[in-house]
């Protein structure tokens, strides 16, 4: 059986065209039928990238929507979604001004928004912490700002954006604390224009750290735009790649905006 594949780039800088080995490589794997969960993660274990979506499309025109990480089925990823919206509509003749995704966090939208493409995702609001973990005060030297969970994910608010750049991780440590992922962020440099900066490790998922994540940033939306009051947000995710993410908050949905580029294209026998 071959299945076609692609490897893109997803929440990359500048044009799409001019910017490779920038944001977050993703498979997509697209389905002429229903696979098992089993032989997906054993083609995500083969990418070997953070995650690999799988497509399949429904007699309704919609797509059913899965991702998978070298180890696991997650429930919601942003910049594999990203990509795949992006292998639809360059690759595989997809016309439709917007998709529409059956996943495991519900009905997910991508539309084209100029050379952008739009995801509406469902918010994340953190809920603060008392406890902050010792092996966490131990990683970052100090108490952080402050400490909170989302739904899958613990998030530690540094007092600067360097120190969010400079942050050592420990993958063990932080394997020791976290359900799935630890993001830590802070606000943007003066003048650079961004709301905030961050960065996300989920060592108990696969991911030592994850260059761009696109569901973190439905918690980071809820967390800074209350904090700034502020429903529009400039996000960067400082890994060593970089990625780039433009949010919209409203209410309960943020709509995360940002670029792909197809990086490789090929048939998968399996």
């Amino acid at each position: 059986m071959s299945v076609s594949l692609y490897l893109m780039d997803a929440f990359v800088s500048g044009s799409s065209r001019e910017c490779p080995f920038s944001g977050n490589p993703a498979g997509v794997c697209v389905l002429d039928q229903e696979q098992s969960a089993g032989w997906m993660q054993n083609v995500a274990l083969e990418m070997n990238q953070s995650e690999t979506a799988f497509v399949h499309k429904r007699a309704d025109g919609s797509w059913n929507l899965r991702w998978f990480t070298p180890q696991v089925e997650v429930s919601l990823c942003g910049h594999a979604t990203l990509a795949a919206a992006h292998a639809l509509w360059q690759h595989l003749g997809e016309t439709a001004p917007l998709l529409e995704f059956h996943t495991l966090s519900g009905r997910l939208t991508a539309v084209r928004n100029g050379d952008e493409i739009q995801l509406d995702f469902p918010a994340d609001f953190p809920q603060s912490i008392a406890q902050v973990p010792s092996s966490l005060i131990e990683l970052l030297g100090k108490q952080p700002h402050w400490f909170g969970a989302g739904k899958d994910d613990l998030i530690a608010v540094l007092d600067s954006a360097d120190a969010v750049r400079n942050f050592v991780p420990d993958a063990e440590k932080i394997a020791s604390f976290t359900t799935r992922g630890l993001i830590i962020t802070a606000p943007g440099d003066s003048g650079s224009g961004l709301d905030m900066v961050s960065r996300f490790f989920a060592p108990k998922v696969g991911i030592s750290e994850d260059p761009v994540t696109g569901s973190a940033h439905c918690l980071l939306a809820c967390y800074w735009g209350n904090r700034l009051d502020k429903t529009h947000l400039y996000a960067h995710q400082a890994s060593a790649r970089g990625g780039w993410l433009t949010l919209d908050w409203k209410e309960d949905r943020v709509l995360l905006s940002g670029k792909a580029r197809t990086m490789l294209t090929g048939e998968f026998y399996g």
